[in-house]
This record gives structure tokens, C-alpha cells and sequence, in this order.
């Protein structure tokens, strides 16, 4: 069943980078709630926590694909090289504005710059993968396998990280939760800049080679305006949890509740991993779609933190399937050159929804409960799926088509 699997862990190099990029994206899931903790002990608002992780998300998705573009033309070494001091440094200056309580409008500042210097450092190893995986001539199949090991790293990434940004938020002090992440920030893409081995090449662009941007691609833009809007579903239940555990005194179990949801995605992951699928993935990106927003209603129901858990549990099942499913349609929609940019987009759109939710869930929360705040990310699956309708005429053909290779 695992054998799949097997054979990946034996690619050379591979072990290596995916490693270096599981430290290197922790901060992926600490630094948003390690956000929450700071701003709300400084502030004591929801509100201005959910406006200020709105205005940092969608500065993520205009710098991600930035960023991305230019690893594919200069190669991961030199952007990885340039970004990790500067986003060190400017993530530094936002702490400490933080913490010494300067005026709010330095907090908005400071945070816009740092976020100008966010990666996809996931894309990046999954670039690395079919890389290494092409040049060794392997069964295609284990290209999904290796997407789905990268997804199942992602969840690994979501129940650690944000367990302990609550642990270092509660225990040590608000402001913790930020400075662990710069740690891994520091240890693992450094370590990811000097596997030279299994580095891409770069594509520098030609002028007389047409380089459309990717999101005239019909297929790229099907994909990535659901995935921005589930984005929004991802977000406002984040900040939902911290406030139903916050009014239950429960504060500290925040991290765990995430970390079931991440569970549940992680064993999706590896399930998905395992199989030959005969079903087009973009087949399988709709009904998961559909599967997320309907695992989403339990969430209006909710009363204790055990129920609460439970229902994360079962949502969390139907998560990664649609990340790994996105990313394998848009695998084949773009030129090779332009593969990194294309797969960051899978991605960066979903600050953009995230913004919107959690601005929206953070000023319900202070007027009108967590509990009326769940119909937030319920709306948001639904949004999802209905842009994801709306580009019924791309999708047809995309289901229809044998896919032998997955």
C-alpha cells in the first residue's frame, strides 16, 4: 500500500530539501495566530487583530507571486538568500512596535513591509520534487505522491506550529509565538538555499519567447479564484477557535484544536498518496469542494470544546485533497518556466479571501458572539463552490479526459 511511498523516500536529495522546507514553512501556521495573541494582548480587540491579519494576507498574496516569479528566473538560491535577513529583519521591527506599544498605525506599516518579503517555500520543494523525480525518469504517479507527502508535511506543519505559538503566546509571553517562527524561518530556508544539487535551474526569460502572465491561463484562474475564497473559510475558523476557547477559558487548548484539524487533513494526505486515481483531478478538486461545505454546517451547532473538536476533526478530511488536487491541474496548464509562479498561485490567492473573512469574523466576534461567527467560514465553501460553477465550461473538459497517470 505504502510502496509509493517507499520509492519516493529513496529519491536522491529528496529527504534533504523536504526537510529543510517542513523548517522553513512552520511559520506558515504560527505567525497568523501568533498575531491574534499579540495584537489582542496589546489591544484587547478582536476587531483590530482580524484588520490587521486581513491587511498582512493580502499583502501575502501580492508578494508571493512576486517572489515565486522571480525564483523561476534567477533560481531559489539567490531570492531564498536575499529574502531570509530582509524578512528577518523587518519582522524584528514589527515585534518590537508590538510589544512597546508604539501608535497603531506603525503596527500596519511595519507588518505590510515584513509581508512584501513572503515565499512559497512549499512550492518551492514541490518544485524540487518534479524536478529530481523528471530527471530520474520516474513513474509520473509518483508525482501525486510526492504532492500529497508535501501536503501531509503542510498538515504536520499546522498541528505542530500552531500548538506551539499557544505554548510560547501563554506560557512565555505574547510576542513568543512570532520569534519562534523567525526561528525556523532562519534554520530551514537557509538550509534549502545550499541543496545545490536539487535546485531547479533557473529560466531566464528571452525576449522573442512570449511570457503571458499566468493568470490569463483559463485553467490557472478556475483554480485559484476558488482556492482565494477557501482561503477565507481557513482564516475566520482560525479566529473562531481562539475566541470560542478564549470564552470558555480554554485559551490554552487553542493550538491542540488546530492541531485535530490539521490530523484529519494529514490522514487524507497520506491516504491520497497511496492510490492510483483514475478520476481526473479536477473531478476530485469540485467534490472536495463540495465535501468541505457541507463538513462545514456541524461547525453552527457547536457548544462545548469536545463537540467543537470533533467536528475539526471530520472537516479537517476533506482539506488536503482539494490542495493537492489544485496543484496537479495546474501542473500541466503552464510552460515549464513559469511552473513556480503558477503552483505559488494555487496559494497566494487565498490571503486575498482570508482578508475579507477574517476583518468580517473578527468584528462579528465582538458584536455578536463566536457562535454566530461560524456561519463565516460556511458562507465561504459555499462562495467557493459557486466560483468554482461558474467556471463549469474550463472544468468539463478537465473531468473528461482520461488521467492513468495519477
Amino acid at each position: 500500500m505504502f510502496s509509493a511511498y517507499t520509492t519516493l523516500f529513496r529519491t536522491p536529495g529528496g529527504m534533504k530539501f523536504s526537510i529543510a522546507g517542513f523548517i522553513g514553512r512552520m511559520p506558515i501556521s504560527m505567525e497568523g495566530l501568533a498575531l491574534i495573541f499579540v495584537v489582542v494582548a496589546a489591544s484587547d480587540s478582536y476587531a483590530l487583530a482580524g484588520l490587521l491579519s486581513a491587511i498582512a494576507e493580502i499583502t501575502k498574496s501580492i508578494a508571493t507571486p512576486f517572489w515565486s516569479r522571480q525564483a523561476d528566473r534567477y533560481g531559489q538560491r539567490k531570492i531564498l538568500n536575499l529574502i531570509v535577513p530582509l524578512r528577518t529583519l523587518l519582522m524584528t521591527i514589527f515585534i518590537v512596535c508590538a510589544v512597546t506599544s508604539t501608535p497603531v498605525w506603525t503596527w500596519f506599516l511595519t507588518i505590510i513591509l515584513a509581508e512584501l518579503t513572503t515565499i512559497n517555500a512549499g512550492g518551492m520543494v514541490r518544485i524540487r520534487w518534479l524536478y529530481v523525480l523528471n530527471k530520474n525518469n520516474a513513474d509520473h504517479h509518483l508525482v501525486n505522491t510526492a504532492y500529497s507527502y508535501e501536503s501531509l508535511i503542510d498538515e504536520f506543519v499546522f498541528i505542530f506550529g500552531p500548538m506551539l505559538a499557544t505554548l510560547c503566546a501563554t506560557s512565555i509571553h505574547p510576542a513568543a509565538g512570532m520569534v519562534a517562527a523567525l526561528v525556523f524561518f532562519c534554520t530551514g530556508l537557509p538550509a534549502l538555499a545550499s541543496l545545490k544539487n536539487t535546485e531547479p535551474p533557473p529560466s531566464p526569460r528571452i525576449n522573442d519567447v512570449p511570457h503571458p502572465p499566468v493568470l490569463r491561463n483559463k485553467v490557472v484562474r478556475a483554480v485559484a479564484i476558488p482556492a482565494a475564497i477557501v482561503g477565507g473559510f481557513f482564516s475566520s475558523m482560525g479566529l473562531c477557535v481562539v475566541s470560542f476557547s478564549e470564552v470558555r477559558n480554554a485559551q490554552g487548548q487553542t493550538g491542540i484544536l488546530l492541531a485535530i484539524w490539521a490530523g484529519g487533513s494529514a490522514i487524507s494526505a497520506i491516504i491520497t498518496g497511496t492510490i492510483k486515481w483514475k478520476s481526473a483531478p479536477a473531478m476530485r478538486y469540485v467534490i472536495n469542494l463540495a465535501v468541505l461545505s457541507l463538513l462545514a454546517i456541524p461547525f453552527l451547532f457547536v457548544k462545548s470544546i469536545p463537540f467543537l473538536a470533533l467536528a475539526l476533526f471530520i472537516n479537517g478530511l476533506s482539506i488536503a485533497p482539494i490542495i493537492i488536487n489544485a496543484y496537479a491541474i495546474v501542473e500541466k496548464a503552464v510552460p515549464s518556466a513559469q511552473l513556480t509562479e503558477t503552483l505559488a498561485w494555487v496559494t497566494a490567492g487565498m490571503p486575498i479571501g482570508g482578508a475579507t473573512a477574517s476583518a468580517l469574523a473578527g468584528w462579528i466576534i465582538d458584536n455578536h458572539g463566536t457562535e454566530t461567527a461560524f456561519w463565516v467560514p460556511l458562507g465561504f465553501t459555499l462562495a467557493a463552490l459557486c466560483a468554482t460553477l461558474a467556471h463549469f465550461t474550463t472544468y468539463r473538459p478537465l473531468i473528461s479526459y482520461p488521467q492513468h497517470r495519477d
